[in-house]
């Protein structure tokens, strides 16, 4: 891709990695959905037609090609949600030119009346709650609990951004001459697309939508074709906010959409959550016009479990971190670096936990590990235990598909301790992005410390120890970005940043006051007078 990095097809290859990478789906036309929904019996809501459509400068409206792509429940894909428009480069430049007219206006409208905006959405955000958790975990398959926990995430973002108002500012200077004023000030770069991925379908794209809008860039939203619902529920609340016509704009679908997204000279930013590839590929991709990029691109953290840790709290950390929506997060506990004094007595507490673990539909109460998203995440999944065998790792729980009478025919996977994982396998370097686990041995202090930074990305890391003096070096020398000392290592708060370093960030961080070096750009002015 480096060759051609501005080509339409490097566009067009990076974001068809972008969406479907963890996606396995395919545009499909509605032949066949309506009996496959028929046959489900789990007693599902209808879904509003226009919330199946792209939202461009203040309307609703099917994609220019007519083809749409089949949204259907990883619990049980008989629960066919709707045929959602699959859009191509028309929708695309349609919605980059509707948010390129809306533009001069919202910039003009400063940040304490963009910010009224963000407010009404967050109350409709507050009463419309449950709607919203129940179609997260419908599409997306999260268990009800953890797809409300994402909506309080949500607004508690959106609620900090708003509170941001009255702090985007510059600062006054010393002059060189008399009778001279000096002051900085920001600027919103402009048209901005947002790229989000299916594993939070509301709280990610929050994080994007709420400090660009208020930053005072306008929007083309892209959301993962695997949650297009719930993409389109948080377009309508901004809609309902009174957002002006083409401030905010909703072209769902794949790889044809992404593209000319990336390739659009109107397009001043791109920010881009997903796998390592596809962001480079974006940035390499808009790198000959200087495109701006804010990347964030997954994991594979590690909790140092020490020799003197307090293994309760390691083993209630870890089961969280690797097993919580099914291992399906950048932050996710994927490796457990655990000092092989202290080993035996880990595994002996973590894995009957886990093999009693029970795996079923988001919206069954007795469910503690929801289905993966798609077929092809499992297959995945099952793809590295294999290779772990292969390197010499033992299979202690797990290590198949989920099945027993009475579990609908979804997307199920047992959750999975691996034991005896070389530190340098593909097993123990890799993202897996499911409920498996690999426990590494380490020697010391010093030797966890290197296995632990010795994978390329570097987006979460963990220490358990009872020694302050530990801890503290453990914390300098990690090679993460989000650090955790006795407590579970799955991101932080919505005012603290979201962000990785080495291979799982590019780019300012999310969440955070540092959001608005990615969305504004500087400006200085000296005033004689």
């Amino acid at each position: 891709m480096a060759n051609n990095a501005d080509s339409a097809t490097n566009a067009t290859n990076a974001t068809n990695a972008t969406n479907a990478t963890n996606a396995d789906s395919t545009a499909n036309s509605t032949a066949g959905s309506t009996a496959r929904a028929q046959e489900t019996d789990r007693g599902r809501w209808p879904v509003a037609e226009h919330h199946t459509l792209n939202f461009i400068d203040g309307r609703w409206r099917p994609s220019e090609s007519g083809q749409t792509r089949t949204d259907e429940n990883p619990a049980d894909p008989r629960d066919v949600l709707g045929e959602f428009a699959e859009s191509g480069g028309v929708d695309t430049d349609n919605a980059v030119e509707a948010a390129a007219r809306a533009l001069p206006d919202w910039r003009a409208a400063g940040p304490l009346r963009r910010a009224e905006h963000l407010t009404a959405a967050g109350a409709l955000l507050a009463e419309r709650a449950e709607e919203f958790a129940a179609a997260i975990t419908r599409e997306q398959g999260k268990l009800l609990g953890e797809a409300r926990g994402e909506v309080r995430r949500a607004r508690a973002v959106l609620d900090f951004t708003a509170g941001q108002a009255r702090l985007l500012g510059g600062v006054t200077a010393p002059a060189e001459e008399d009778r001279t004023f000096a002051y900085t000030f920001r600027r919103p770069i402009g048209v901005v697309g947002l790229i989000s991925p299916w594993n939070f379908p509301l709280a990610i794209p929050m994080w994007k939508v709420a400090p660009a809008l208020l930053s005072g860039c306008t929007a083309v939203f892209k959301p993962s074709p695997l949650t297009p619902l719930t993409a389109a529920l948080l377009t309508e609340v901004f809609e309902q906010a009174g957002l002006p016509a083409g401030v905010l704009n909703l072209v769902q679908g794949d790889a044809a959409a992404g593209a000319a997204l990336v390739a659009h000279p109107e397009v001043k930013g791109i920010s881009f959550t997903g796998s390592l590839g596809v962001g480079t590929a974006i940035h390499a991709g808009g790198a000959r016009r200087l495109l701006r990029t804010q990347l964030e691109l997954g994991g594979k953290n590690a909790v140092v479990v020490l020799d003197d840790a307090d293994l309760d709290k390691a083993v209630d950390a870890v089961m969280a971190g690797a097993f919580g929506q099914a291992g399906q997060r950048c932050s996710a506990t994927s490796r457990a670096v655990v000092d092989v004094s202290v080993r035996e007595e880990f595994l002996d507490r973590l894995v009957p936990r886990v093999a009693k673990l029970r795996v079923g539909p988001g919206d069954d109460p007795a469910s503690e590990v929801c289905p993966l998203v798609s077929g092809g995440r499992v297959e995945a999944a099952l793809d590295a235990v294999a290779a772990a065998r292969r390197s010499g790792a033992r299979v202690l729980c797990g290590g198949a598909r989920e099945e027993r009478p009475g579990l609908p025919a979804g997307h199920y996977l047992q959750p999975t301790v691996l034991r005896d994982v070389p530190w340098d396998s593909e097993t123990a370097q890799e993202e897996i992005f499911g409920p498996v686990l690999s426990v590494v041995d380490a020697d010391g202090f010093d030797d966890a410390m290197r296995i632990a930074n010795s994978v390329r990305y570097g987006m979460s890391g963990t220490v358990f120890t009872a020694s302050q003096a530990r801890a503290f070096e453990a914390i300098e020398r990690f090679e993460a970005g989000m650090l955790h000392v006795n407590r579970p290592g799955v991101g932080a708060y919505a005012h603290l940043p979201h962000v990785g370093s080495k291979a799982s960030q590019y780019g300012p961080p999310e969440c955070s006051p540092q959001v608005w070096d990615f969305y504004t750009e500087w400006r200085s002015a000296c005033i004689s007078y």
